[in-house]
């Protein structure tokens, strides 16, 4: 199964909202790739920025999967990638 940009960003703002007790609509997600620091996002909650590692990423991509897909993944199943869109590949 795979994932695009779209459901990665509701993955991380889902997460986001839930830990900050925001509603979804007040959480902003970049995502991004750097050579230094491999795949991270830059999100906004009520005026306030964080860098999320992809660890986090991760961690939010298995909560939505398990939440709108009834589908237990684990991280050693995902696998982050880009080119002009991203997306996490997410094996069985």
């Amino acid at each position: 199964m795979r994932i695009y940009t779209d459901e990665i960003i509701n993955a991380v703002c889902l997460n986001m909202a839930e830990r900050r007790g925001v509603p979804p609509t007040a959480v902003e997600v970049q995502l991004s790739w750097d050579e230094q620091y491999g795949y991270t996002a830059e999100v906004w909650v009520q005026g306030r920025s964080q860098y999320l590692v992809e660890a986090n990423l991760l961690e939010a991509i298995e909560q939505y999967m398990l939440k709108h897909y009834q589908r237990r993944v684990f991280r050693s199943q995902i696998k982050l990638d880009f080119d002009e869109d991203f997306w996490a590949d997410i094996e069985d």
